[in-house]
């Protein structure tokens, strides 16, 4: 007892210090998943982009981890490999994957032999796609597993004291490069294009691996004060028919379900919004994304307050069902005030309470998971909550893209071509308020769940 009572997990400053490195690099790893988010309409006309193309980018980056499973298997790896294991294996991942997709828009590889044999199938869709495709779907690979790795670094810190403030500012600092990215990615591009954006987008992940590798120090050496070796076998095997006991637990289904609705409606809108507000408000695109830009911030500054609240006063499951109505109006906002009546006002007002929705949500679902998944399955209950996720946030910039060509009969090609055209968002935020009034559904069998189960979501974190 006396090593436990004086391990470094009960420093305050080291746990702090361990929770800012792994939140410095899901901020730089959020940076590029929507690095090239606001230049959607410069892959169109420089690139030879559809919005179909645009849509399927997104999707690639979740594609391997749905079609082969890796989510699920790290969560398992994370189970029996350990944090430290799986943690540098997600950040190499992601900068090799961030790697590919830069080389792809780059003018040496329009130029090579690889990028005509690409050419040579699949003719609808541009060379430098089909590799950024590839690219993205490795990039995804790491940056899922990163994160599910976190949320179990996380929990081995601040079980059973400021868990939910702790994940709430790792996901406010992971905003913030929502932030960032909307805010300097069409700058870069100004100053070289696509390629340029990208770019950056490496160098900070190469960072974001050097925080990595430092904070895996700090987790071996509180191993040994505890006595833990995570390398060593754990004290029940895990077995993959174990994912079925997960499976089983009403409470995870219910999370699950809810989960891949509420995220389907933000992450894929943020690919299309800066050129949605651009089309609605008759803005530039740099202007669009400097506007959306204000989105991450309103949850990275009260992420961590609704956190703290939910460590002391609890009422997890009642805030996703706030966040899911909000989520909803938001959407509908979007899609159902006329042009002339949207103005920026209306605009910045919708992003706001978008922002709230998204604080909301993320902080009272990611805590009460260890409340519902024994601790031996946590890695695996993550990886599984976030394979679900990954097909929605596959299939959901499909469809959108989609949807939008569909809406807009003619669009593309008149922007291909060279013309000043804008596309109507009404049929996208449709769909995207569709799933916020099923996240709402959700919301309520959750709530009937916890009821007749007992899992305590409403309860206080902290004990």
């Amino acid at each position: 007892m006396e090593k436990i009572k004086t391990s470094l997990r009960e420093s305050a400053v080291a746990r702090w210090i361990a929770l800012a490195l792994i939140s410095l690099t899901m901020f730089f790893a959020y940076f590029f998943v929507d690095v090239a988010a606001p230049l959607q309409s410069l892959l169109e006309s420089k690139h030879g982009w559809s919005p179909e193309t645009f849509g399927m980018l997104g999707g690639s980056e979740f594609f391997l981890n749905v079609f082969a499973f890796f989510l699920i298997l790290s969560g398992i790896i994370l189970d029996k490999m350990g944090i430290r294991f799986t943690i540098l294996t997600s950040g190499f991942a992601m900068v090799i994957g961030a790697s590919i997709k830069y080389y792809a828009l780059t003018e040496s590889f329009a130029a090579s032999g690889l990028a005509h044999s690409l050419d040579s199938f699949w003719t609808s869709v541009p060379a430098s796609a089909k590799l950024a495709f590839f690219g993205f779907a490795i990039f995804g690979v790491g940056v899922e597993m990163a994160g599910i790795t976190v949320s179990k670094a996380i929990v081995k810190w601040f079980k059973g004291k400021e868990l939910a403030l702790a994940m709430g500012l790792e996901m406010a600092t992971a905003r913030l490069g929502v932030f960032a990215v909307f805010r300097l990615s069409p700058i870069f591009a100004e100053r070289g294009g696509v390629p340029n954006s990208i770019l950056w987008g490496v160098i900070f992940l190469i960072i974001g691996l050097l925080t990595f590798s430092i904070y895996t120090l700090m987790d071996l050496k509180l191993d040994r004060e505890i006595g833990a070796d995570e390398n060593s076998e754990p004290e029940e095997v895990f077995r993959v028919s174990d994912l079925l006991l997960i499976l089983k637990n009403p409470g995870f289904l219910a999370i699950a379900s809810l989960c891949v609705l509420f995220y389907s409606a933000i992450f894929p809108f943020q690919k299309f919004a800066t050129d949605m507000l651009s089309s609605k408000l008759d803005i530039s695109i740099k202007d669009a994304a400097a506007m959306f830009s204000y989105f991450p911030i309103g949850a990275m500054v009260l992420t961590p307050f609704i956190g703290a609240f939910l460590d002391k006063k609890g009422l997890g499951a009642t805030m996703m069902l706030y966040g899911a109505i909000l989520l909803t109006v938001s959407h509908l906002i979007f899609a159902l005030v006329p042009a002339d009546a949207f103005s920026p006002v209306v605009a910045y007002s919708t992003i706001v309470i978008l922002g709230l929705a998204f604080s909301l949500v993320p902080a009272s679902m990611w805590p009460s998971v260890p409340k519902i998944v024994e601790d031996r399955f946590l890695g695996s209950a993550y990886g599984l909550i976030f394979w679900i996720q990954n097909i929605g946030l596959l299939a959901v910039p499909i469809l959108i893209g989609w949807a939008l060509t569909a809406a807009n009969p003619g669009v593309a090609e008149a922007i291909a071509s060279g013309q000043d055209m804008k596309y109507n968002y009404t049929v996208p935020e449709l769909i995207f308020a569709g799933f916020g009034v099923l996240a709402m559904i959700l919301s309520f069998v959750l709530k009937h769940v916890d009821k007749t189960h007992g899992f305590g979501l409403d309860l206080p974190n902290k004990k």
